[in-house]
């Protein structure tokens, strides 16, 4: 993957696209997007802005990085400049077109799922209800724990 090839598949995908080459902003189905490259060190990152980190509470940011773990997958939250993002970070030579297309519907439903589901698919690797919770909590009660 380069610039180029990068950008033709954003062009695709977007709405709109502006910006120059390594720096572009978009919008996909009304969210705004970033894209930043740098060939030089081979780095590439799809990002969208959610919200103003002051107004996340505790419960938010617990909530975001337990997405993280579990249901974010190739995206995170994260915070940077005091906004939330929902990001995604790759190396750009080794991206595939079907990566990129995936980043893109990821970061998406990231930003787009953020304080409900805070999932960037519908699948969820991982994660357990709340009743699968407790259960567990139960049962390591009840053994011993090994740690590593």
């Amino acid at each position: 993957m380069n610039n180029n090839a990068l950008r033709e598949i954003i062009h695709t995908k977007s709405d709109t696209l502006g910006g120059v080459s390594g720096n572009w902003k978009f919008i996909y189905k009304q969210i705004p997007m970033l894209c930043v490259t740098d060939e030089t060190n081979n780095r590439m990152r799809i990002i969208s802005p959610i919200t103003e980190s002051d107004n996340l509470d505790k419960d938010l940011l617990l909530d975001a990085m337990t997405a993280n773990f579990h249901s974010a997958l190739d995206v995170k939250y994260a915070i940077s400049n005091g906004i939330l993002w929902s990001v995604y970070i790759h190396p750009l030579k080794e991206l595939t077109n079907e990566q990129v297309e995936s980043a893109i519907s990821q970061v998406y439903f990231a930003a787009k799922t953020f304080g409900t589901t805070f999932s960037s698919t519908q699948l969820l690797f991982g994660g357990r209800n709340n009743t699968e919770q407790q259960n567990s909590k139960e049962k390591i009660k009840e053994e011993k724990i090994h740690k590593f």
